[in-house]
């Protein structure tokens, strides 16, 4: 994209800010000191909204969607408002309306205005809001630029079917549009079951995108008149977003890309109802590796199962973000505050996003080495661990130290950089950490006859070391010590060690896994060593 067409959407976004609250922004022009020019907003009206159907839960897809509202609303001093669109009663999952405000918390970023929070411009159910979407749209049939149909599902069905049969684009015919004024009061008194359709006319105005920019479609062309109250007096999206973006005052309408070929019906039905509408950004499609679209049908793309999976909300925000547009660089190990102030919607592109899960664990690594490094994180990180551990381990631990804070944050220390998340460390490969591993005697006459004699020695240099112990230090000392076995080798040593630490032959080093148990466990495995048989 040519860097003048950047600029006219970065300027044509500020100037529609500025154009649209002249009354309640105040904007102060500063210049720094490379001589570039920048704006600040001292307040903000700034309103933008998350819409989506509880007829499922929260998906990748949804939740890129509402980061890109929330970043937009903090960047600007704005209010980030969740709306649920509950008017397909028909299709609606039990749970998913409360599912998609809790995974928008627990990914961290919560809504200012929302069903659970409230708010001044509520309710933020459009199933409590009817009698809103009834008066506006006997307000379009009064104008007359909506009427009744009384077509029957089964002429609409026939009408589809022919279409198709000539190889056309299904699409209503408009045939009631042209109802006389006393057949419409015939039908309505006998109680013929009807909807209402709104009048697409032609002349639909060009508007300008903020990411796609210009654009225009004459859907009065291509599309039959849309229904805007169902006939079990629900209203259809495409009236009660309009609607409810009007009465609750949002400014910019940021949505998927799909929704682009709609807006100008949008448009037509604000300038019927005399309404100023907001402005419209369409973020594009984000796509899997392959070049497929995301869908609902991934099971794997559904917030829960991250959570579940131990996945790190700030992780999952960050992929999300670096696989598309919306910054002047893309790096990984961004956290909200930084992806806010960060943010340049000039930035954001035409082209779709290309989301690798595969990179998901790397982002995920580097996101918990940053919580394990901050103390308030790293706390909770201990509890969480401390409750797993006892759910998980509670008949096999022998000693309740390995449940106590500072035992658990030396352990979270020496793995940082090295697991993805904390469930690592409640796998069979870290068993050894909570409860004592087992051994044989014939596992270790495999590697020495000598394991008496080294495991004394390791006794008597935690012993002499008092219970200080740190890796470097530790590995120096294991390499000189195993010098001092007869007829075994060094690698033979280590295994032995490893062995009798963890009951494994692979791991983290033995020096961690020293430090990482501590003195006195160290003291009770290697013990246990000593007292086995004399080997020969």
């Amino acid at each position: 994209m040519s860097l003048w067409r950047r600029c006219c959407r970065w300027g044509f976004l500020h100037r529609t800010v500025v154009q649209r609250y002249s009354q309640c922004f105040r904007i102060t022009r500063t210049t720094d000191v490379t001589g570039t020019r920048s704006c600040s907003t001292a307040q903000s009206e700034v309103r933008v909204r998350f819409a989506p159907s509880p007829t499922g839960f929260l998906h990748l897809g949804g939740l890129r969607t509402a980061l890109y509202n929330y970043i937009f609303a903090k960047k600007y001093g704005g209010s980030f408002v969740l709306r649920l669109e509950d008017t397909d009663q028909s299709r609606l999952v039990p749970g998913a309306a409360e599912s998609i405000e809790d995974m928008l918390e627990w990914a961290g970023i919560p809504p200012d205005e929302s069903p659970r929070r409230g708010g001044p411009m509520g309710p933020y159910l459009q199933s409590l809001r009817l009698d809103l979407y009834s008066e506006t749209a006997q307000q379009l049939v009064k104008s007359g630029h909506a009427y009744y149909c009384f077509c029957s599902a089964q002429r609409l069905e026939l009408l589809k079917k022919e279409a198709l049969r000539a190889g056309q684009t299904p699409r209503y015919d408009n045939r009631c549009r042209h109802l006389r004024s006393d057949q419409v009061q015939e039908k309505l008194v006998n109680g013929v079951p009807r909807v209402i359709r709104f009048r697409l006319e032609s002349g639909a105005e060009p508007f300008q995108d903020l990411i796609f920019g210009w654009n225009r479609h004459e859907v009065a062309e291509v599309e039959g008149d849309p229904v805007v109250i169902k006939a079990d007096g629900f209203p259809t999206y495409h009236l009660a977003n309009i609607v409810d973006d009007h009465y609750m005052k949002i400014s910019h309408v940021l949505r998927g890309s799909e929704w682009l070929i709609s807006t100008s019906k949008h448009l037509l039905m604000y300038r019927a109802l005399g309404w100023q509408p907001p402005t419209f950004g369409h973020l594009p499609l984000l796509i899997n590796k392959d070049g497929s679209k995301l869908s609902k049908r991934q099971g794997d793309i559904f917030i829960q199962s991250f959570q579940r999976d131990g996945v790190l909300p700030e992780a999952l925000l960050d992929i999300t973000t670096n696989c598309g547009s919306g910054f002047n660089t893309n790096r990984m190990g961004r956290r909200i505050d930084e992806l806010i102030s960060e943010f340049n919607p000039s930035k954001i592109t035409t082209h779709s996003a290309m989301l690798d899960m595969d990179k998901l664990p790397e982002f995920n690594r580097v996101h918990l080495q940053w919580q394990i490094e901050d103390g308030e994180r790293c706390l909770l990180l201990i509890k969480d661990l401390q409750e797993q551990i006892q759910h998980l381990y509670s008949a096999g631990i022998q000693d309740k130290e390995v449940l106590c804070e500072d035992y658990i944050r030396r352990v979270l220390h020496l793995r940082k950089g090295h697991i993805s998340s904390l469930k690592e460390l409640l796998s069979p490969n870290y068993a050894y950490l909570w409860v004592r591993p087992s051994f044989s005697i014939q596992q270790v006459e495999a590697l020495t006859t000598e394991a008496q004699h080294l495991a004394s020695l390791v006794l008597k240099s935690v012993e002499e070391r008092c219970g200080e112990l740190a890796v470097d230090p530790l590995n120096k000392e294991l390499k000189l010590l195993a010098k001092q076995a007869k007829t075994t080798k060094y690698r033979e040593v280590m295994k032995l060690f490893r062995l009798t630490l963890s009951g494994l032959q692979q791991g983290p080093s033995v020096a961690e896994m020293m430090v990482s148990l501590g003195p006195a466990e160290i003291k009770h495995r290697f013990q246990k060593l000593l007292q086995l048989p004399e080997t020969r």
